[in-house]
């Protein structure tokens, strides 16, 4: 069956994105980014997880296309690359909040 507008590939590259956020770290860090630029060292206090753990998170979402890197001296700040995330969150809160339990 064919369905006009639906594209196999453009449904691998969103689920890529969402299984990025897939985690509740990951949507903590993504919350904390889109409010600010942070470097990990910060980003591992807010998580409650070892500075690790947080660059894998981090590198989930960089390949994934959602936050960009910069090195400033031997400290790697993150920020939210897409605008959009804030809606998206809001559209997630409006769904989990109708949700049945």
């Amino acid at each position: 069956m064919k369905v006009e507008g639906v594209n196999r590939k453009r449904s691998e590259d969103r689920s890529k994105v969402i299984k990025a956020l897939a985690h509740p770290s990951r949507i903590l860090l993504a919350e904390a980014l889109s409010e600010k630029e942070c470097c990990v060292q910060d980003l591992t206090e807010l998580v409650g997880s070892d500075i690790s753990t947080v660059s894998k998170h981090l590198a989930v979402m960089k390949n994934a296309g959602l936050v960009v890197a910069r090195k400033e001296g031997l400290r790697q700040y993150y920020r939210i690359c897409c605008g959009c995330l804030t809606d998206f969150f809001g559209c997630v809160d409006q769904i989990a909040e109708s949700a049945p339990d």
